[in-house]
């Protein structure tokens, strides 16, 4: 037997030798395919535009520095929501990436006895678009920093010498968390949350603060109430303090009304 007629033995049914009752077979049903076919071809190019021009959107309001090395930022120009201009980078040196401004202590000779010294965009243009920045924090014997918040960033505070009384207070159940921290020791203050440093030793402390943002944003409680023209009436009713401790504070924090 050849190989052709063995495969067709196998792979062929049998006959049929039943006969089939025309009027009772059932009808064939032959469905056809409704779909039209896209007859557009260029509704995938749309949709490839729509998608890009979305995608545009996102990106122009990143950084700068998303899609370059580094944006060194144009302090003559005014600052967005991306950060600042970027200078030509032909312009653009090595001493625009470095910077001297914390080597020196700052001056506490003040009412709180205390000082900051930044590195944010302003100081430190090469910041910009990169999302993080830098202070100094001098704290004199007795030296406090007010309760204030940073708009814009979380804050990672790291002992350098003397010890340090930190704390911040949550903004959904008011819960305080305080520790007194000593040279070596790391705290971060999550964004926007009122927190405070005390010097908490007899001598000198020295900090340096870490800012997830280039432009993390002050306002300082004291001086945001009493140190401004906001009315002594309006204060009174707010803080429930009298008249007399309202234009005290006025007094020292250089606020009037």
């Amino acid at each position: 037997m050849s190989c052709m007629t063995h495969f067709f033995k196998l792979h062929l049914a049998p006959p049929i030798n039943k006969k089939i009752n025309i009027n009772q077979a059932k009808p064939i049903k032959i469905t056809h395919n409704n779909k039209k076919k896209n007859k557009n071809p260029n509704s995938s190019t749309k949709m490839i535009r729509i998608l890009f021009f979305i995608f545009a959107l996102l990106f122009t309001s990143s950084t700068n520095a998303a899609v370059n090395d580094f944006c060194v930022a144009n302090l003559n120009k005014a600052d967005g929501p991306s950060g600042y201009p970027c200078i030509t980078p032909t312009k653009v040196t090595a001493d625009h990436f470095a910077f001297s401004g914390l080597g020196l202590a700052g001056n506490t000779t003040n009412i709180i006895k205390a000082a900051v010294t930044p590195s944010f965009v302003a100081q430190f243009p090469a910041v910009n678009g990169l999302g993080l920045s830098l202070a100094r924090l001098d704290l004199a014997s007795g030296g406090v920093i007010p309760m204030h918040t940073h708009p814009a960033a979380s804050e990672i505070l790291f002992v350098v010498k003397g010890r340090i009384r930190a704390g911040f207070i949550s903004s959904s159940a008011n819960t305080v968390y305080v520790k007194t921290l000593k040279k070596g020791d790391v705290m971060v203050f999550p964004q926007g949350l009122l927190h405070f440093q005390i010097n908490a030793g007899k001598y000198s402390a020295l900090a340096v603060v870490s800012f997830n943002s280039p432009n993390p944003g002050l306002q300082i409680l004291d001086f945001a109430l009493f140190g401004n023209n906001l009315a002594s009436t309006l204060l009174e009713q707010t803080t429930f303090l009298d008249d007399g401790q309202v234009k005290k504070l006025k007094g020292i924090l250089g606020g009037t009304g």
